[in-house]
């Protein structure tokens, strides 16, 4: 995968990107899977393989499958990206073992939800409980966020007509 995002950065043609990028969200639904995620492995596929590459193979055809050259280097964008990634990292220092048993979550908010899900909410399945009831407005927010952009992707990539029905060029 990491071989896959250095080829995608390095690509100009767009096209390429494209597909590569549909690759890696393939690679990615089948590391999810590896993890017993499932549910998340599904949305990867089909959001991000599927509907995402559509997408952007029908925003290419509008527009040319060819990036232009920056004018000039870039530095400073860079070295942004450097700093937030070195603050990334090191916010990430502070975390629990992947996978700890002893990390806080596993200590309290795990056999809460695992305990207390049917009673508190009447959902069998405890995923379901989480997602629908305990994170609702979470999973709405997500919902609206992903409703807007692929609205705002469809008004761009329509293709306005003239008033005698022809479209223009």
């Amino acid at each position: 995968m990491a071989v896959l995002a250095v080829g995608i950065a390095l690509q100009r043609n767009l096209f390429a990107v494209v597909v590569l990028g549909g690759i890696y969200s393939f690679l990615m639904a089948t590391v999810l899977v590896a993890l017993d995620a499932v549910d998340v492995a599904m949305t990867e596929a089909s959001v991000g393989a599927g509907v995402s590459t559509v997408l952007l193979l029908g925003a290419l055809y509008l527009c040319g499958a060819e990036e232009a050259r920056p004018l000039a280097r870039p530095w400073l964008p860079l070295a942004i990206a450097l700093v937030i990634v070195g603050a990334l990292v090191y916010g990430t220092l502070g975390l629990p073992a992947f996978s700890d048993p002893q990390a806080p979550i596993h200590q309290h908010v795990v056999p809460r939800y695992l305990n207390e899900a049917l009673r508190e909410t009447g959902v069998p399945n405890v995923v379901t409980a989480v997602l629908a009831s305990y994170r609702g407005y979470d999973t709405l927010g997500e919902t609206v966020v992903v409703f807007t952009a692929g609205i705002g992707v469809i008004a761009l990539l329509r293709v306005p007509r003239r008033r005698d029905g022809e479209p223009r060029r």
